[in-house]
């Protein structure tokens, strides 16, 4: 069997041990792609070339679905990190075998935590219940996977109960706790500290997280290599009502899910716009306020049709792992803007693609209107 070439990259992974955090091994990884964003779980997908039996071996011992760690470095710094959650061993008909990785980011970590203890927050900063919720997960045996967090806080105080009997996931309860009228941003970042030691840090924002004390510029042409600009009203209301939990405790009664006041922007439909409904369900929410609360905070997201442009870049010094939630000034001339676009928009999210043959390094980056 012959031994592909390596192709010289400025990525490494480090594979460790989730809860220890300690170097397993270093492995030449193929056909790499990774990503992150603000609101949602990034992903990182690899497979490792199986060349001899010693590879196979370090690879069959390091690479455990569930209880290993991924970090990605380039040049020195943190790009990405996360949890190996599936490996899929495959052949093909030459002989030439693989192990395919799939990872996602430390954030999973919460979706696959239960509260066995109901929970009870009263007039807390919402910042000190998802900061109560990681430690209680972290609290219970094996379930320590080195989340660290900092004493910010955002100033909106939250009732907020959580009962066991609902065997609620974490990770759900946090999103639908940023997701309330004045609520915040979240993720677990891959960042180094001072000393140089590998952290997975809790960063919280309200209302969403910033970075950067200046605009990063982007042109096209220019570092811009192309992009997408998709506009979709598919989800759009300007009517909206959210649904929570049953009114009723009767079992033997008919039961009345708690239903928001109706949110409706009258002044969307006099501007000429028709009629167009949405509705969201909160399961676990029993209080009225709390619901009127969700239900405000949707219509206002739906209220326009939503348009996330999408730009590819070239990778340079100034796109680097801290850029999400930063700004960047978009400006493009081309047939559409032929007197030019200048607009600005957040980073909300990048996947980054790493150079392979026949393949530039680049990567593409999600953006929202600032």
């Amino acid at each position: 069997m012959l031994t592909p070439t390596p192709l010289y990259t400025p990525y490494r992974v480090l594979i460790c041990d989730l809860r220890s955090d300690q170097l397993l091994d270093v492995l030449p990884l193929w056909d790499v792609t990774f990503d992150e964003y603000l609101g949602k779980t990034g992903a990182l997908s690899a497979a490792v070339r199986i060349t001899d039996r010693q590879l196979a071996a370090r690879a069959r011992e390091s690479l455990v679905p569930g209880r290993t760690a991924l970090w990605v470095e380039r040049g020195g710094d943190l790009w990405w990190g996360g949890i190996l959650w599936t490996t899929n061993r495959a052949s093909d008909p030459r002989g030439y075998s693989t192990l395919n990785l799939q990872a996602a980011t430390w954030d999973s970590y919460l979706a696959r935590r239960m509260l066995y203890d109901s929970q009870l927050a009263t007039q807390l900063d919402q910042f000190d219940i998802v900061r109560n919720l990681v430690d209680y997960c972290a609290a219970l045996p094996g379930g320590d996977i080195g989340i660290e967090h900092t004493t910010n806080t955002s100033g909106t105080l939250r009732d907020r109960t959580y009962s066991r009997f609902d065997l609620p996931i974490v990770r759900d309860l946090i999103d639908q706790l940023a997701k309330v009228e004045g609520g915040f941003e979240w993720r677990i970042a891959s960042v180094r500290d001072p000393a140089g030691r590998r952290v997975k840090q809790l960063q919280l924002g309200s209302p969403v997280i910033r970075s950067g004390a200046r605009d990063i510029v982007l042109t096209h042409p220019g570092p811009v290599l192309s992009y997408s600009w998709p506009t979709d009203a598919t989800g759009q209301a300007n009517a909206w009502q959210s649904r929570g939990s049953s009114t009723n405790r009767n079992q033997t009664a008919a039961s009345t899910p708690l239903m928001s006041h109706p949110v409706v922007n009258a002044a969307d439909v006099e501007a000429g716009w028709p009629r167009l409904d949405g509705s969201s369900d909160y399961t676990t929410v029993e209080q009225q306020a709390t619901l009127d609360a969700h239900a405000r905070a949707d219509a206002a997201a739906r209220l326009r049709p939503a348009a996330m442009p999408e730009v590819t870049v070239r990778l340079d010094g100034s796109i680097t792992p801290a850029l999400l939630g930063a700004t960047a000034r978009l400006r493009i001339t081309d047939l559409w803007w032929p007197e030019g676009m200048n607009s600005r928009h957040r980073i909300v999210g990048w996947s980054v693609t790493p150079p392979q043959r026949g393949r530039p390094e680049s990567a593409r980056l999600l953006l929202e209107a600032s």
